[in-house]
C-alpha cells in the first residue's frame, strides 16, 4: 500500500485526485474515496491536488487517522464503505 485517504475526505469527496491519478486506482464509496492498495503505483500525483489534505503516504498517516489505512483495504474487501466510515456522523461540509 502506498497512499491512504483519511477522515478529511469523508462526505467531501472532491474527486480532484481521481482526475490526477494516472492508473485509475482511486474509487468512490458512498461517503469517501479510497485508494486501491494493490493498484497504486506510489507516484504521489493525488496528494498535492487534494483540497482537504486527506491523502497521506501509508507510512505518514497521522496517528489520529491510523485506522483509515485498514479502512482503505476493507473498502475493496467489502465493496462498500467500511464500518469505520459508514458509522460516522455526517461530517461538516463548510467551505
Amino acid at each position: 500500500m502506498a497512499f491512504v485517504i483519511a477522515q478529511p475526505c469523508v462526505d467531501v469527496m472532491d474527486r480532484s485526485c481521481i482526475d490526477a491519478c494516472p492508473v485509475d486506482c482511486i474509487y468512490e464509496g458512498e461517503r469517501s474515496l479510497y485508494i486501491h492498495p494493490d493498484e497504486c503505483i506510489d507516484c504521489g500525483a493525488c496528494d498535492p491536488v487534494c483540497p482537504v489534505e486527506a491523502i497521506y503516504h501509508a507510512d505518514d498517516v497521522p496517528d489520529q487517522w491510523a485506522e483509515y489505512t485498514r479502512a482503505n483495504v476493507e473498502f475493496f474487501e467489502l465493496a462498500a464503505d467500511p464500518p469505520l466510515i459508514a458509522g460516522l456522523a455526517p461530517q461538516n461540509q463548510s467551505a
